[in-house]
């Protein structure tokens, strides 16, 4: 049965993901890149390190369970967006693998960018992968982006994407993992966070900075900051920092629907696998499609979706 291999070397991740279209399965292995304790990151030469070690071992594991049957399609994600000028060195590794595997081996090759893999892989956790048929509002929040996008098909690259809104100034995951360090959890720290947040005794009111469909977030980490030099408790510091972030997003998707209309929305990436936020959008857009949590995080299963796509013309 045809079965198509996907690889992504993020920022944050590595990953490698079989799709086996006939079962509409997939088997995914990642391992997060190691961070060091009250670090904001790595550099991208860590990055590379990092993925270079990780990434064969993930390989003959992913082989080792699933079984490698021959693949239709080999896909890496090779740039963070499909923009010109987008690029960043720890996705080398992801496609050096891939064009050595497809050379090696005469499979087919397909890059894409690690944004597409992102909403692909939500639209197949959420059951809409026929949605790359037409046109959707998607959000892609996480470390590196808080952009809402227009979606629509595309034949070269099978999804068209169009900035509707984005962060001017801190991306959504940049704060949670700064005011998550702040508190003294560990990077990355959603999920972390996530668990203050639900022991909080109390919400504050929070106000978001829109600017024609986009937001401004920086004021959110000076704020938690401000509120920990007070004395307020971390899980009402962390409660805060989701509240207003739901509230940045649920503010971009209310512009984004009255510019385009009421189009299918889609919301992936990282900090979208947060339980707090999922609920407070969903409660305002029933419509609201969501990843699972482990295909909300940076992931490789949209990319190998990506191959599968482009291999049968669908």
């Amino acid at each position: 049965m045809p079965e198509f291999l996907g690889v992504d070397t993020s920022n944050y991740t590595t990953s490698a993901a079989v799709y086996v279209s006939e079962e509409n399965r997939i088997y995914q292995m990642k391992k997060l890149l190691p961070v060091k304790d009250g670090e904001l990151g790595l550099r991208q030469s860590d990055a590379v390190f990092h993925h270079t070690k990780q990434l064969p071992d993930m390989i003959e594991q992913l082989c080792a369970e699933h079984g490698a049957h021959g693949f239709a399609a080999v896909s890496a994600s090779a740039r963070p967006r499909n923009l010109e000028g987008s690029y960043m060195p720890c996705f080398l590794v992801g496609e050096g693998l891939a064009r050595s595997f497809a050379a090696l081996t005469d499979t087919e090759l397909h890059t894409t960018s690690h944004q597409v893999g992102h909403i692909l892989a939500a639209l197949y956790s959420a059951d809409r992968l026929s949605l790359v048929h037409e046109q959707f509002i998607a959000f892609h929040v996480s470390g590196g982006t808080t952009d809402c996008l227009l979606c629509s098909p595309d034949s070269e690259d099978v999804l068209r994407i169009e900035e509707v809104g984005t962060s001017l100034d801190l991306k959504a995951g940049q704060a949670v993992d700064r005011v998550g360090v702040m508190l003294g959890l560990h990077f990355p720290c959603g999920a972390e966070l996530e668990k203050l947040a639900a022991e909080a005794d109390r919400h504050l009111k929070v106000r978001p900075v829109i600017k024609d469909g986009s937001c401004c977030l920086s004021g959110l980490e000076n704020k938690c900051r401000d509120m920990l030099e007070k004395g307020e408790s971390p899980q009402n510091i962390a409660a805060y920092c989701l509240d207003f972030i739901s509230a940045a997003v649920i503010a971009m998707t209310e512009y984004a629907v009255e510019r385009h209309g009421e189009l299918p929305l889609v919301f992936a990436g990282g900090v979208m696998s947060d339980a707090l936020i999922r609920e407070r959008i969903i409660s305002r857009f029933g419509n609201a499609s969501f990843a699972e949590p482990q295909f909300s995080c940076d992931n490789a299963a949209g990319v190998a979706i990506y191959g599968y796509l482009k291999h049968t013309g669908e």
